[in-house]
């Protein structure tokens, strides 16, 4: 690996705990891809925040009727403090009139689901 392979590998690797929160080691080609060109690239490129490109995402991907990855997203947004339960439940109506009422109804029910983990888990005794 040249110094610039590393560099785009740490730069991916930095980007992806931006966005998920979560520190990730890539063993497969696929997963070096996604750490290299997507994040270390296209994530890390241009002036928008992250907070953009994930509502961006969000956006597509519950457009498309992708739920479960919509939800991967808000999830993140959600345990990084960028979004509250508020707007997320906001996104859902906004959403609701540009993607479509079933579309928006599957992504409330992951919405719901989301935040009551996050608030149980507020909730939990650290002792436990």
């Amino acid at each position: 690996m040249t110094n610039h392979d590393h560099d785009q590998r740490e730069r991916g690797k930095a980007l992806m705990r931006q966005v998920y929160g979560w520190d990730f080691e890539p063993t497969k080609d696929f997963e070096r891809q996604t750490v290299d060109h997507l994040f270390g690239e296209v994530w890390a490129s241009g002036k928008l925040s992250v907070r953009d490109r994930r509502l961006v995402l969000i956006g597509l991907t519950a457009g498309s009727g992708l739920e479960d990855v919509a939800g991967l997203q808000l999830d993140a947004a959600l345990k990084l403090g960028e979004l509250d339960a508020d707007d997320l439940r906001d996104l859902v109506v906004f959403l609701a009139h540009y993607a479509g009422w079933p579309r928006a109804a599957r992504l409330n029910t992951e919405v719901e689901n989301l935040i009551a983990r996050h608030e149980k888990a507020a909730n939990r005794d650290p002792q436990e």
